[in-house]
């Protein structure tokens, strides 16, 4: 499902005078007579082509192009696509950069360019703080003992030290700088003294209130970094509870606070939407048909064609019917006699639904399987095995239950067609199994025999204890 989400690369007009005439990088390579030089830009954690040029026989190549590029860090590539230099882009965009490539760091030279020569200043201040940073990982290295590692946190706390202090500095010389935004954004909240009175989330709940305080949301300048992906990954995996409807809270509130920057609204909407549509955790894919259904289907994925939307809107309708909490959808089907069968007809505690085929090599593991789990503890908890036949001829289908005797299913399949069983449980692969309470709610789905076992003990034990 990855091609529904990749991003198209809009441009996005800026009133600004300096770049209303494009972009030009003019790059002068050192011990180079040929060959290309590539421009790429992140988005998110991947990077993107966004440009190349020959090189001269001279080892000149120039970049450039009609339109503005949107801001962020953007990579010059070397001809061997391995070595590279980060480069930032934001209201310059017409400048030169002489590149030495036995040294990226202290031979490079901007010219025009006086983000880039402060982005430059800061890198060669890391380098500078390499030796201290290898002592640190060689006494780790070497350290034997806890004692040992405990030395080196005074090592590491003057190293961190010097980076927050750099970036305190730069940040209040250079208040309105991209660097500043990208810096402002790798801070993360200071939690103060636990006030008198505050519960022991006090620190928790602090740290996730104030998270994006940093985090300049309206405008572009983040998208085309590694640091947006990475706060957004940290937010919803470790701050954020669990489960669909806080997910979906706090999804809501962070798109409202991208509104004023379309290239910001595009990227967290497409990160949280993909995320969550392709989790493999149970039940988030309530996420992404929230998502799809309050932005999606009123037309706000400006950067989608009709193609992609429709795909995208029809994968969200094919989920909605059968999301955790939803009442199972009416089977009318057929036994291995052609005698009735029906889901809602069938009593008991649980019900466990599974859309086979006699010929998928994955049912051939996972049906016996499920029968032994069935026949080991299932059947006393009065659950209640519910075969659908999805492919295979009649013959495979009665020989495969009679060579793995399958008894105590109830064996189904739908001759007819006439059930729609396919779109109402999602069912494009085999096995797909779902777990249907005693008055056929889904409480759970798509999950292994290992789980479905762990599942069916808690909630049975959560009952004997009376916690439901």
């Amino acid at each position: 499902m990855r091609k529904l989400f990749v991003l198209l690369i809009a441009a996005l007009s800026m009133p600004i005078c300096l770049l209303a005439q494009g972009y030009q990088i003019t790059v002068q390579l050192k011990h180079f007579t040929g060959g290309k030089l590539f421009l790429a830009n992140y988005m998110g954690r991947t990077t993107y082509l966004t440009d190349s040029a020959a090189i001269s026989p001279t080892g000149v190549a120039v970049l450039k192009g009609k339109e503005p590029l949107l801001p962020g860090i953007y990579l010059v590539v070397m001809p061997d696509k391995q070595k590279y230099i980060e480069t930032l882009v934001d209201k310059q965009q017409v400048f030169n950069i002489t590149i030495d490539t036995t040294d990226f760091v202290n031979k490079t030279v901007y010219k025009n360019a006086t983000d880039n020569e402060l982005f430059l200043s800061y890198n060669q201040f890391l380098f500078q703080q390499e030796s201290l940073g290898r002592r640190i990982q060689d006494q780790l290295k070497n350290a034997a003992t806890a004692a040992d590692s405990a030395k080196v946190a005074p090592l590491q706390q003057e190293l961190g030290k010097k980076i927050r202090d750099f970036r305190t500095n730069f940040i209040a010389a250079h208040p309105n700088n991209i660097l500043t935004t990208i810096f402002r954004a790798m801070k993360e909240p200071e939690v103060p003294h636990q006030p008198a009175g505050e519960d022991s989330t006090f620190a928790y709940r602090y740290f996730k209130a104030h998270y994006w305080d940093e985090v300049d949301l309206t405008s572009d300048r983040l998208v085309r970094t590694p640091i947006l992906e990475a706060k957004l990954k940290k937010y919803f995996d470790q701050l954020v509870p669990a489960y669909p409807d806080s997910i979906i809270a706090d999804s809501d509130a962070l798109i409202a606070k991208t509104r004023k920057s379309k290239e910001m609204f595009k990227f967290v909407l497409w990160w949280l939407t993909y995320n969550y549509e392709s989790s493999p955790y149970m039940g988030m894919d309530a996420v992404f048909v929230h998502l799809v259904e309050k932005y999606y289907v009123p037309g706000e994925a400006y950067w989608l064609n009709s193609e992609q939307l429709n795909k995208i809107v029809n994968r969200a309708y094919a989920l909605a019917p059968n999301l955790i909490g939803q009442q199972a959808a009416p089977l009318e089907l057929k036994d291995t006699a052609s005698r009735p069968v029906s889901l809602y007809k069938t009593p008991a505690k649980y019900t466990v639904l599974v859309f086979w085929d006699p010929t998928c090599g994955h049912c051939k593991t996972e049906i016996p399987r499920l029968d032994s789990a069935f026949n080991a503890s299932w059947k006393k908890k009065g659950v209640a095995m519910i075969g659908v036949k999805t492919e295979g001829t009649q013959q495979e289908w009665l020989q495969f239950i009679k060579d793995h005797h399958l008894s105590g299913w109830i064996h189904a399949s739908d001759p007819q067609a006439t059930s729609n069983y396919r779109r109402l449980y999602d069912v494009y692969s085999t096995p797909v199994v779902y777990l249907l309470d005693e008055k056929k709610k889904i409480v759970a789905k798509r999950l292994g025999v290992e789980q479905l076992i762990t599942f069916l003990d808690r909630v049975a034990a959560d009952k004997t204890t009376g916690k439901l």
